[in-house]
């Protein structure tokens, strides 16, 4: 079970950028982990019934995940969400796997556009162990940092960060503004982020 101190935790920057290592797109537990939390998102919205007053039915959304491993793939299949029997309006929760539409989890996302935008030895194997093409993360960057600040999302919630983030080297920029070990930080980061989940993400086509 995760910490509910995680949710909206907000922490001042680290003296250190933390440097969240790959390792974690190998560990089977945290990917498990992002599922059981969802599945808690997910729980809650069916709980919560339809705003008509309708009951909600499963419908989840198919997909097909990239940067997971092979163990845990089949968990990463379905975005959840659901169909009211009555209006038959949809409700999709937040989610802390899935940021966007593209195929990509959002930890990858994360974690590849945190490295550095020079070709180093470090960003070029990560980006080979998850078959991320360069143009991808590109693209990846160019969205955190020119598109992200833009939303609403963003104006309200980087008000709560003192000082300011620096939104030319976010994500890297935002995994500093929270504590605890590389997962601790990373969830922290995916919960920090739900909010845009639920919303359209413009990326471009390949991502």
């Amino acid at each position: 079970m995760y910490e509910r101190t995680l949710w909206g935790s907000l922490w001042l920057p680290s003296q250190e950028t933390l440097q969240v290592c790959h390792a974690l797109l190998q560990d089977i537990e945290f990917f498990r982990l992002l599922v059981r939390i969802d599945k808690e998102l997910a729980a809650e919205v069916r709980a919560g019934g339809c705003a008509c007053g309708g009951v909600l039915h499963c419908g989840n959304f198919p997909r097909k995940p990239k940067g997971c491993p092979a163990e845990v793939r089949s968990e990463f299949e379905w975005r959840f969400s659901f169909c009211c029997n009555r209006c038959r309006c949809r409700a999709t929760p937040v989610s802390v796997r899935f940021l966007g539409q593209r195929g990509y989890l959002g930890l990858t996302m994360v974690l590849v556009s945190s490295q550095p935008a020079a070709q180093t030895a470090a960003a070029g194997r990560l980006s080979t162990t998850l078959d991320v093409p360069v143009r991808t993360v590109q693209r990846w960057r160019q969205w955190w940092r020119q598109q992200l600040p833009l939303t609403a999302f963003w104006q309200v919630a980087s008000a709560r960060f003192m000082p300011p983030v620096a939104t030319e080297q976010i994500p890297a920029s935002l995994l500093e503004r929270f504590v605890g070990n590389a997962g601790d930080v990373l969830l922290r980061l995916l919960v920090f982020l739900t909010p845009l989940t639920i919303g359209t993400i413009a990326l471009s086509e390949g991502c």
